[in-house]
């Protein structure tokens, strides 16, 4: 079972401005600060993303092939996501729409201040639109 995920930051102030934002679209908040690192949940309250200064003391980087996805409840909560990110310093790496991997898919992706990828999805089943 995941317990969660960490993501470095080369600038963990930057990196908290920009993730506030754009997790609050997807009813994400910051429960957790320290000089070091941060703790995002949603709402059960339990830290799933750590966003944090590498503990080797090295610059943070992105890894190839790596990605951190996260759920949204709707189509818009995807696009508000995608567009905070943007507005935020976050560089666009698929705007949100349909994508070919399953029927009722709708998802974005974007890289954050420090390169790592991010996607956000939903899936519109049952008649729902986007």
């Amino acid at each position: 079972m995941l317990s969660g995920v960490c993501i470095g930051a080369n600038d963990l102030s930057a990196a908290g401005r920009f993730y506030d934002e754009v997790l609050a679209t997807i009813g994400m908040k910051r429960v957790f600060s320290d000089p070091r690192e941060l703790g995002y949940a949603g709402a059960d309250g339990r830290i799933s993303l750590f966003v944090l200064l590498p503990f080797d003391g090295r610059a943070a980087t992105s890894g190839n092939g790596t990605q951190v996805m996260f759920y949204a409840p709707d189509a818009e909560a995807v696009r508000a996501f995608h567009a905070a990110a943007l507005r935020c310093g976050g560089r666009d790496e698929g705007a949100p729409g349909p994508r070919s991997y399953h029927p009722d898919y709708f998802g974005a992706y974007v890289r954050d201040l420090d390169g790592n990828k991010l996607n956000v999805s939903v899936s519109l089943e049952n008649g729902t639109t986007a």
